[in-house]
């Protein structure tokens, strides 16, 4: 969606159905894909890829999970590399990305009210983001690990609460809220279930970065 904002005309693969992605969808391997085997890339102006990240995820901690994993962002790489167009790679912390831009909601003032506990939320959801040959630039830098913030951390799926009774002294920790409250949360305004919004890159990241690809690689007076 952030690239769409940005001006794409974006088209999304993934190896499962995704019923509520909102553009063109083609369900194979990506890594077919990036042979080449489904798709001519000839017409893409840049590819965007997000290789599982379970293997790198500071979430999967428990016993031999993260040896069931296998490491897809080295083989997307040498294939990226391959093919020779502008790409981005985004992951998270503890991937093996090079030099990657990080984004954090809170560089972006995402936010939600939560009813519920009675909490302003502010995300914080850390990825990185690794791109060739164009030089991506941050977004200022993260506020919730400066303590900058006004409210409470919320979106840390992967380790935060989900007591709402504890949630107003957990400020940095995280605070994982209801469904409800994740989209709006993540900036996500059309239908997605909880394990699609886990996964979801807020728009506003692909948004920021999409502009600053659109101005590197597109005419202006194509925009």
């Amino acid at each position: 969606m952030g690239y769409a904002r940005a001006g794409f005309r974006v088209t999304g693969v993934d190896l499962k159905p995704q019923p509520r992605y909102p553009f063109r969808f083609i369900q194979a391997d990506a890594m077919r894909v990036l042979a080449g085997h489904v798709l001519d890339l000839a017409p893409f102006t840049a590819i965007h890829a997000s290789p599982p990240c379970q293997l790198f995820s500071r979430a999967t901690v428990a016993p031999g999970v993260r040896d069931a994993h296998v490491d897809l962002l080295t083989p997307t790489r040498v294939a990226l590399d391959a093919i020779g167009k502008p790409y981005v790679i985004e992951n998270v912390e503890g991937a093996p990305l090079r030099n990657p831009v990080t984004l954090c909601g809170t560089e972006f003032g995402l936010r939600a009210w939560d009813e519920t506990s009675g909490l302003t939320l502010w995300l914080k959801r850390h990825r990185l983001f690794e791109s060739w040959p164009v030089f991506l630039m941050g977004a200022g830098g993260c506020h919730c690990s400066a303590g900058r913030a006004k409210g409470v951390i919320g979106g840390v799926y992967g380790g935060g609460s989900n007591d709402r009774n504890r949630a107003r002294t957990v400020r940095h920790g995280g605070y994982t809220p209801p469904t409800d409250v994740r989209g709006p949360l993540l900036g996500v305004d059309w239908p997605m279930t909880q394990y699609e919004l886990s996964q979801a890159i807020p728009p506003a990241y692909t948004h920021f970065l999409g502009l600053q690809l659109m101005d590197a690689l597109v005419p202006e007076e194509a925009w």
